[in-house]
Formats: C-alpha cells, sequence, structure tokens
C-alpha cells in the first residue's frame, strides 16, 4: 500500500536525497510530494491528504512551528520534524505543537527511514480505534461527528479540535497555551480568555456532558469519565 509523504524542507539538496533514499528503500511504496517554504507547505496540507510529513523548522514564509500549528488544527497527521535546531527548548517545544519525532541535523538517512516507519506503525495502530469514548461523550474522529448522551452534537471547528485535543489526553491537565498552540494556527501570546471563550461555548453545546471538561484553576483544563 502506497504512503503519502510530504517534506516541507527550503534545502534542495536535503529535499533530493530525503526523497531518492526513501522512494529507494520503499521499493516506490513512498509517494513524496515537497514544498520549498512554509507558505507552500501548509498550502498543500489544505489540499491534499498525507500519511506522514517530515518538516524543517527555519523555513522562509512561515516556521516550522506555525505550519505544524496549522498540520494540527487540520488533524493528527504524524509530523518528524527534521532541523538543525538542536536545543532542548526548541525540542520541547516540537513535541508540545504535537510532532511525533525530532530529528537534528545532520541526519542519518537511515535513522530517519527507520523513525518514519516506526511513527507510521505507531499511527496505524491508533487509527484502528476510530472512535474515542469519555463518559457521556463519544467522537468519531473518521466522520467528525460528536455524541453527548446519545445525541448527535453540531461543533463549530474550534470547538471540535478543543475537544479532540481534550480526548486525544483524557485526563491530563492541558494548558491555555497548549491548546492555543494545537488549535489555533496564529500567535495569541497573553490572550488566554480565547480558549476560555471556546471552552465556555464547548460546554454549553454538550449539554450535561459539558461537566466533564473540568477548570483546573491557574494553570488550565482537562477532560474526565463523569
Amino acid at each position: 500500500m502506497e504512503c503519502h509523504m510530504l517534506i516541507v524542507e527550503d534545502s534542495d539538496q536535503i529535499r533530493e536525497a530525503v526523497c531518492d533514499f526513501f522512494e529507494r528503500e520503499s521499493h516506490g511504496h513512498f509517494v513524496i510530494d515537497t514544498a520549498s517554504d512554509g507558505i507552500e507547505g501548509v498550502d498543500k496540507v489544505s489540499k491534499n491528504r498525507y500519511d506522514i510529513i517530515i518538516l524543517d523548522i527555519m523555513l522562509p514564509g512561515l516556521s516550522g512551528f506555525d505550519v505544524c500549528r496549522s498540520i494540527r488544527g487540520r488533524g493528527d497527521t504524524p509530523v518528524i520534524f527534521l532541523t538543525a535546531l538542536g536545543t532542548e527548548d526548541n525540542i520541547l517545544r516540537g513535541y508540545e505543537l504535537g510532532g511525533d519525532e525530532y530529528v537534528t541535523k545532520p541526519f542519518s538517512l537511515k535513522v530517519l527511514y527507520a523513525k518514519c516507519l516506526a511513527v507510521l506503525n505507531r499511527t496505524q495502530e491508533k487509527t484502528e480505534e476510530k472512535v474515542i469514548r469519555c463518559g457521556r461523550i463519544t467522537m468519531d474522529v473518521r466522520k467528525m461527528q460528536v455524541m453527548s448522551d446519545g445525541e448527535y452534537v453540531e461543533l463549530p471547528p474550534k470547538e471540535y479540535f478543543l475537544l479532540k485535543c481534550l480526548l486525544d489526553h483524557k485526563g491530563d491537565v492541558l494548558s491555555r497555551g497548549v491548546l492555543l498552540d494545537r488549535v489555533w494556527e496564529s500567535d495569541y501570546d497573553g490572550i488566554d480568555r480565547v480558549v476560555d471563550n471556546h471552552i465556555k461555548n464547548l460546554r454549553k453545546l454538550l449539554g450535561r456532558s459539558g461537566s466533564q471538561i473540568k477548570t483546573v484553576f491557574g494553570t488550565g483544563y482537562k477532560i474526565v469519565d463523569n
């Protein structure tokens, strides 16, 4: 079965090397698309479906962090950061934004290929569970449908992705900053009220099930079974 990959990387040499190696090693299993800057990367993600994305951080137009925010605003496509930024702060930021792996340059093509296969295997195991259940809330990820107390609920996009983010980390406390990074594509530095307002609306739309979303004062939010 073919695997559709997007490589967002401004270095022609690296793009060509990764493409050649992956196509050769996979015997054509990988079908690879490329983008040379962040804006082109976001545009391609909005128009195409990919199974995995390799993403540089220091990109023209939009940074890889901004591109990752956009990807996470649309779904859970696996992202592997490939970058020269190897400090602990950058690595942690990459994972906070939803990156699945973080590879620093210079890098081994064999290791990058192995990491891609491992991430794809983990993703395939997770996607077998197409329905997420938490107490009185049920989410069908493939159909993007939500049920509360057995009835379908129409959620605006931001409320839907807020709920999915909480469900993906059931029981964990997510700070407002993390929720902003995961759900909003733009940077809302210091404007925590945008999260609070959308959480309030999400609770209202979920009805009785909205009480499953708990406020952790001074920190953020979490979702629980009851």
